[in-house]
Order: structure tokens, then sequence, then C-alpha cells
């Protein structure tokens, strides 16, 4: 596929002193996607595989007794004598592959396959256990086979595991000649056993998925060596197709996001004669990056926005080729292709003529002229002549030469023959693109001395986020934050003002002897104008996104243009989240409902019942407390607890923690305090209510493990708990993505919280009422439930207090990390399991007990929660 030069003479192409290949080095290993994609994949078999043992009893039992019927008539002795050798060569074959790797020096690929051995044997004594001691009785017959001396054979197979796991780890799949004598000895291994009755279908399967995932997640997280082509490689490749390159220098600035990391390293390189050349390297690790970025993209928008998340990397090289051809066809500056060759099993280069000009990023502003911003549109215009869509019009594939003409780069993942749709996505891109650089007015103004104002007008129904790159929303939400920052900048100065002045006003007012109390309304009438205060300085440093400001441009100039966006989306992915977590949830509560026998209800002891509704009642008052004790203003009491009512009704349409923070924040505000101490008011509460909750879960745990014991001695379970967020924590830690997002988090929720605490600190009531209404909370909620207990045990089963704190401590904290509105489904399963496994109860008691602690707390008070919002609504206290 390259193009027709004469090849070099005789002896010219065998002069590897004269080539040299300048580039940054590559990491020793990467972190494949694909490993991490089979990982996944494997997963979702190994859970299919137990579904099906589970609830699929007939069909795996008639599977067996047709396995059995046929091994009748197998001889005896070639079941022995195949069961010997394949127990032999199942070891034989991976030492010999060891051995030929070492001798190799390819040791490192040895010590990943013994690693992933070693966990795919941990996990298969682990999966056996579970089987033997926990699982249901329908998963262990299918699993397991009776012996004839009595017990049961191994539900996983501790040895075969291992061995698929070394294989898939150290690469043998990649040679056939191992690949094919490997899977010939297992599969002679697994016939014996079946045949023999050692063990079942089922369980070989679950055996192959178990050493095949552990080897890709051992893979994922040590990483795989990299074997992507050097620049010496790619010289090499260049001379097969003719050309005389002297060095190879990589070109800076790639970008590597998820939007634009499958558009190739990029190489300058020099010939021997002629001008340079500009190639571009694609293999198949960067074709896979932001697979799932892709992938999830697809599953959410609308198919006619999306393109194909896998290619392989021949379609993505006559892809590339095809755009270049049609650009140029069609009358636009594109970069002019020249030749494509592969560079192995799993590269691919492209060979353009250089360039040598600089992207619309890189450009200083004054740089970018009117005539320069005329010219990109007239690219797109040109493209869009013969309906071809690029679906990349980013700043760094806006190119501009040392002549100042405007070259459209990175087709690789355009469209030719698009629809009316794709072509309004490009022209919002580019609209955005420019705008972020010149402003929303020349954008605009350029765009429709170009295109016209009919086709700009087209394109402001999909002037939307999700339209964009990955990039543009990145900045879009970037400059959000700041137009944010400096909005609650003017806010806090024009209260400090306000503040300055009133200070000022007393003073003059003690002047002049004037010292009479300030009546009620004087003091009402004070907040009113401070709040108007605040709200014209509110709207003096509002400032208009971009977007709006790009449409408010194009309307001046068609007023009956459409502004209604146009849906993209097949569903959001908080809706998706939510389904499928709602789901779930359902189907818990309907299990739960169903083994509840209707005479276990009508049996419960009412005067518990009337009890825990009082403690139920009880805690919005002492949620008011808790957070009225952290705001130093004076806010009234009584309607703080009406506000805590209605965050009943929040919480069932956002997840507790979210819907909480914002209506409490809201509240404050409309309350008379300023946002940014509002924010930090409600932020120090959520603090001191996180660090209270540990400590009172810590401290009840040590209370359940000794109380049964003549040593102060902590239990095992609370060892081991202790241990597991220890190891969570860690994790979190030393993962930096994850300590990155929740130390993002964390910073934005607690932000000016230590400013806030000292004002609460000098004012010991202040925080003695917050302290004592966040313990109040927690006891009356313990009582709530131990009273729902005590409504269904009727004094025959009866748990400590320290037992029920437990286990409502862990519960309303996996509630709050669940993504159900109100932790639906979490809550309610780790409750009945901590009244179980911690407090033994029965199952009938728990349940129960369970429900109508739920009832009590989350759904009942939904109905007041939401006269109570809508009467705080329409009196704009919230």
């Amino acid at each position: 596929m390259g193009q027709d030069r004469q090849p070099p003479e005789e002896g010219e192409a065998d002069v590897p002193e004269r080539v040299s290949g300048d580039e940054p080095l590559l990491a020793a290993r990467v972190h494949r996607p694909s490993d991490l994609m089979r990982l996944l994949v494997g997963l979702l078999a190994i859970g299919l595989v137990i579904a099906i043992a589970a609830f699929a009893h007939a069909t795996t039992s008639g599977l067996e007794q047709d396995i059995n019927k046929g091994a009748v008539g197998a001889p005896d002795v070639f079941v022995k004598i195949a069961g010997l050798v394949s127990s032999i060569a199942v070891l034989l074959v991976p030492v010999a592959f060891a051995i030929e790797r070492l001798i190799k020096r390819d040791g490192l690929r040895i010590a990943d396959g013994v690693l992933a051995a070693v966990l795919a044997h941990g996990v298969t004594l682990a999966t056996d256990l579970w089987v033997a001691q926990a699982a249901p009785g329908t998963i262990q017959d299918a699993l397991t086979q009776p012996q004839s001396g009595g017990g049961l054979t191994d539900p996983v197979h501790n040895y075969l595991a291992p061995v698929i796991a070394y294989m898939t780890a150290v690469g043998m799949a990649r040679r056939p000649r191992w690949r094919v004598s490997l899977w010939v000895v297992l599969l002679l291994d697994a016939f014996t056993m079946l045949v023999a009755g050692y063990t079942t279908a089922l369980s070989i399967i679950l055996t192959v998925l178990i050493g095949w995932t552990v080897a890709y997640g051992t893979l994922y997280a040590v990483g795989s060596p990299n074997v992507r082509p050097t620049g010496q490689t790619l010289l090499a490749g260049l001379r097969r197709v003719g050309f005389r390159p002297v060095t190879a220098l990589r070109a800076e600035g790639v970008p590597d996001s998820a939007d634009s990391g499958d558009r190739g390293r990029r190489y300058i390189v020099t010939l021997e004669d002629g001008p340079p050349l500009d190639v571009t390297v694609v293999d198949r690790e960067q074709q896979a990056h932001g697979f799932f970025y892709r992938a999830w993209r697809r599953i959410t928008l609308r198919t006619i926005t999306t393109r194909r998340s896998i290619v392989s990397l021949r379609q993505a090289l006559e892809q590339e080729a095809l755009l270049a051809y049609a650009a140029i066809a069609a009358g636009a500056n594109a970069p002019k292709l020249i030749a494509t060759s592969e560079l192995g099993p799993d590269a691919v280069m492209l060979v353009y003529e250089h360039i040598g000009g600089r992207s619309l990023d890189s450009l200083d502003d004054d740089e970018i002229t009117d005539e320069l911003v005329s010219s990109a549109w007239r690219q797109v215009r040109a493209l869009q002549s013969r309906r071809i869509a690029h679906r990349r019009l980013t700043g760094d594939a806006i190119l501009v030469d040392r002549s100042g003409k405007v070259i459209l780069t990175d087709l690789r993942g355009g469209e030719i023959a698009a629809g009316d749709l794709i072509l309004r996505m490009d022209i919002a891109q580019l609209l955005t693109t420019l705008g972020l650089r010149v402003g929303a007015e020349r954008a605009v103004t350029a765009a429709v001395g170009v295109l016209g104002p009919d086709t700009v007008a087209d394109c402001l129904p999909l002037l939307q986020p999700i339209a964009l790159s990955r990039s543009t929303r990145a900045t879009l939400r970037k400059l959000a934050r700041e137009r944010s920052a400096r909005e609650r900048e003017a806010v806090l100065a024009a209260s400090e003002a306000a503040k300055h002045e009133r200070e000022l006003a007393k003073a003059a007012a003690a002047d002049q002897k004037d010292v009479r109390a300030e009546t009620k309304a004087e003091k009402k009438a004070d907040k009113k104008a401070e709040k108007r205060a605040l709200d014209t300085a509110l709207d003096e440093a509002r400032e208009e996104d971009l977007l709006a400001q790009i449409r408010q441009q194009v309307l001046l100039i068609r007023p009956q243009a459409p502004v209604e966006p146009v849906r993209l989306e097949r569903i959001k992915p908080r809706t998706l989240v939510s389904l499928i977590a709602g789901a779930v949830a359902a189907y818990f509560l309907l299990s739960q409902i169903a083994r509840t026998p209707l005479s276990t209800i009508s049996e419960a002891d009412w005067r518990w019942v009337a009890a825990a509704v009082l403690f139920s009642a009880v805690s919005y008052v002492a949620a008011a407390m808790s957070l009225l004790g952290f705001v130093p203003e004076r806010v009234g009491f009584w309607r703080t607890v009406v506000a805590q009512v209605a965050g009943s009704f929040v919480k069932i349409v956002a997840p507790a923690a979210v819907g909480g923070v914002a209506l409490n924040t809201r509240f404050l505000q409309r309350a008379g305090v300023r946002p940014g101490l509002a924010v930090a008011s409600v932020g120090a509460s959520q603090l001191f209510g996180l660090g209270a909750h540990i400590l009172l879960l810590l401290s009840f745990g040590y209370l359940t493990g000794t109380e049964k014991s003549q040593s102060f001695t902590p239990s095992r379970t609370v060892i081991a708990g202790l241990l597991t967020v220890a190891v969570l924590v860690l994790v979190v830690t030393a993962i930096p993505f994850m300590r990155k997002f929740v130390s993002t988090r964390l910073r934005s929720l607690f932000a000016g919280v230590v400013p806030r605490m000292l004002d609460v600190l000098q004012r010991p009531m202040k925080l003695a009422t917050g302290i004592g209404g966040m313990l109040l909370l927690t006891i009356v909620f313990v009582l709530c439930l131990d009273a729902s207990i005590r409504a269904f045990s009727h004094g025959n089963q009866t748990i400590s207090y320290a037992t029920v704190a437990v286990v409502f401590l862990a519960g309303n904290a996996l509630g709050s990390a669940a993504p159900t509105p109100g932790g639906v489904g979490a809550v309610e399963g780790a409750l009945t399991f901590g009244l179980v496994t911690v407090g033994g109860l029965p199952l009938e008691v728990a349940t129960p007990a369970v429900l109508l602690y739920r009832l009590l707390t989350l759904w009942i008070p939904v109905l007041p929660g939401w006269l109570c919002f809508n009467w705080l609504t329409k009196r704009e206290a919230l």
C-alpha cells in the first residue's frame, strides 16, 4: 500500500550507521486497556456461570447425567493412562516453556506467569471455601460430585487454574506450537476427570475462567512489556517503502487524552535527499486508548452521533487515507498522504508531506487574526460541500503554516457522506473552539461571513456540552469554576462592604448619644437591605458562559433561529445508574417482603412500634441541633426542624449525602447566611459528623467484641473490619487518580471549614449544641432500630444496644455511599445482614424489623417532607 518509488541501489539500504532515532524513552511496561477489558469480560463470565449453577439446576443436572451415560462405555484402562499422561504433561509443558524463556533471557515474563499462578491458586482456595461453607446448595451440587469414600470433589481445581493463569500471563497463546500442545494436554486432563467422575462440566468452565481472568488482572496490575515500535523500527519501515531516512525526531506537544489518544505518535523524518516527512505511527495500544470512554458514549448517546468503539489497525489506516484524499479533493487544505505501511503485526505508519506549522492552541491571542478565523471556516465549508465531517475540530487539529495558511489535520475520526446532524455538530464545535480563543462575537461574525446566517443558526440546537469534544467540555468546566469563584468573591466583598457600612452607622449613632435599642423591625429591614445588596452584587458579577454568549450573538442576526437543544442522549448516566441500582433495590425489597408472613406483621407489639415512631420524630430535632451548632448567625430553630423534614423528601430524589448538603446550604443562604459561610457551616457539620461516626463505630465495635468476654479484648471481627478499612484507605491513597478524586471532592466539600470552626469555637454553647445534636441523632436512630427489633421479637431475642449501634452505623455508612436514592437496597441489606450475623437474630425477626425501621425513617416521612418543602419554598426559605 506504499507509494511506488524506485528501490535503493544495492548496498545503499544497508547503512544503519547513518540512521539515528531521537525520541523520548518509552515506558518499560504499559497497562494495556485490552487486558482490563478481558478482565471485565472474565468477571462477567464467572458471574454468569455462578448464576447458571444457582438458577438452572435442572439444566446442570441433565448435563451431568448425559456425561455420566457417555462415560460408561469408555475403557477403564484408557481413562487411567490418559489421566496419568495428562497429569504429568500439564506440569511439564509450562516448565519446559519457562526453561526456553529463561534461555532467551525473558525472565520477567516468567515472573509475571508465576505471580499470576500464585494469585489464581489463592482465588481457587477461596472459591472452594465459599462453595463448601456459604454457597447455596444448588451451586454446590452444580460444581461438585460425591466421592465414593465420602465427601465431595473440589468445586474448582487448584492446580488447573494456576496452570491456565501461568500460560496466559507468559503469552503462550502467541506461540502456536506451545499453545496447541498445552491445550491438548488441558483438554485431555479435563476429559479424564469428567469421565472418571472427579469433576463437573461447570467446574471445569469455572476453573478455566478463573485462571484466564486472574492472568489478565495480573497483567493489567503489573503491566506488560512495552512492544511499541521505536524510532529505529520506524526508520527501517521507511526504508522498506523506498525512502532514505537519516533521523526521526519525535514531535512534541502530542495530546494524550482519551479524546485524542488514538491519533498516534508523530515524527519529523529527515531524508538524505528531498524535504522532510511527517510520519504518524499508530499501534494497537494507542488504538485501545480511551476505549471505555468511547464505549460509554456509544451506550449513552444516540447511534447517529457516535462512531464504532473498536476498529482494526487496517480499518483505521484505510479510513485516514480515504479521508485525506477526500478532503484534498473537496478543496480543503489537508496534509498530503504519500505512503502507508505496516510496522509489524501491531502497528502501522502513515507518511505525509511535511507542513511545519503551529496549532491554533499554541498561537498567541494577537496572532489569531480575523482573516485566520475566516480561513478556518472556509476549510470547513469546503469539507461540508462534499458532506465530509471532521469530528475533531479542536485547537490542536487546526494547523497554521509559516505563510498563514490554515490546514486541517487529524482526519482519522472523520466521516464521508455524513448526515446533517453530524455536519451541524462540526459547526457547533468550531464555534466553541474559536470562541474560546477570540470570543463569541468574532467567532460568530466570521462563521456568518463564510457559511451564511441560516447555516450558523441551524447549529444552535447542537450547541450543548454533550455534542462537543471531551477536551472542550473540560475547558468549559474549568472556566465555569473560575467564573463561580469570581462571583463568590464579588458577593463576599459586597457583604463585607455592607457590614462595614453598618458598623460605621452604629459608631456614628453612638457618637450622637443615640443608644436606643434596635427594634425587631429595624433588624429585619437591615437584613432585607443586606440581601438586596448581595443580590445586586451577584447580578453585577454574574457572567454568562461561552455557549450562551454564542447563542446571543447568533440570535442577534437570526432572532427566529431554533434554540431548543436536540436530544442527543439515549439516557443520562445518572438515570442509568439510578435505574440499575433501583432495580437491584426493588428486587431485594420485594424478596424480603415476600419472605415476611402477614402473621408476623399482625403479631407486632404496637407499643414498641409507637416508641419507634416517637424516636423517628425526635431525629429531626436532633438533626436541626447538629446543623445550627455550626452556624454562629441567628437562624430560627423550628424552621430549621421543618427544613430537616423537607430533607426526607429531597433524599428520595438524590443520594442522601448530596441532597441533604444542597438543601441545608440553600436553607442557610435564604436565612441570611452568606453563601460562602453557609457552605462552610454545612461542611463543618459534615466533617464533625464524619468524625463522630467513625469514633462511635470504633467505640461500639470495641464494646461489642468485649461484652461477652471476661477480657477487655476486641473480637476478631472488629479487628478484621479495621484491617479492611485500613487496606481500603491504603488502596485509595496509593492509586493516583483515586487519591486525586477523593481529595478534590473533600476539598470542595470542606472548603472554608477551618475558618468557620474558629468562629464556632468562640461560642462554646453553639459547639455543644452541634456535638450534642450529632450524638442525640445517633442515639435516637439506634433506639428506633432497637424498638423495631423489640416489636417483632416479643422479648424472645434481644441484642445489646452496642450491637444495634454498630449495625446501624455500618448500614448508614453504606447508605451514604450507595448510588440509590436514600440508600435504598444497600441500607436494608447491610442492616439485615448485620442483625443476623453480628446480632444473632433469626432472619424472620431481622427482616420485618429492618423494614419497619426504614418505613419510619425513609418512606413515611416523604409526604410530610414534600409538604414542608413546598411550604418553605413558598416562603422563600428554600
